[in-house]
């Protein structure tokens, strides 16, 4: 597999967060990245900070907004389909659906539901990077 060097930092690093189910955290660094990019970029960190924060929703059991921000950031991400910024966005929307498959099926019905952890999607890049940053030094610090 080829490596690549290209890509932002914070991306990088808002991945290892995200992989690591830290969504708010992931969502946090991306927002940085956000509000710097120009289309298509913004779009798509846009919606992989509504995935983040979908993720967290769902797993502290608010489906109907976990579901809303589904629907969202996957309309954000469909201009860059089938691959942008490294990322495979066919097989990750792959993930998402199977992760929040129970709630999209019936969202009025679910109760307290969570994901099932086997089911958590995992960002994977290809091209990968030549070197991994240190996600801590892109977190807000506590005041």
């Amino acid at each position: 597999m080829e490596t690549d060097s290209d890509y932002d930092p914070r991306y990088l690093a808002g991945i290892q967060l995200f992989n690591a189910r830290d969504f708010f955290e992931a969502h946090e660094v991306w927002e940085d990245l956000w509000a710097a990019s120009a289309q298509p970029d913004r779009r798509f960190y846009q919606a992989l900070i509504q995935c983040a924060v979908a993720l967290f929703h769902f797993g502290n059991g608010n489906i109907r907004g976990a579901v809303r921000l589904y629907h969202s950031a996957l309309n954000y991400h469909k201009p860059t389909f089938p691959q942008h910024q490294g990322l495979d966005l066919t097989a990750f929307w792959g993930q998402m659906e199977a992760c929040f498959a129970r709630v999209l099926a019936e969202p009025d019905k679910a109760g307290a539901e969570r994901p099932d952890a086997a089911l958590i999607p995992t960002i994977v890049l290809d091209p990968l990077p030549g070197e991994w940053p240190d996600p801590e030094q892109f977190l807000p610090d506590d005041e």
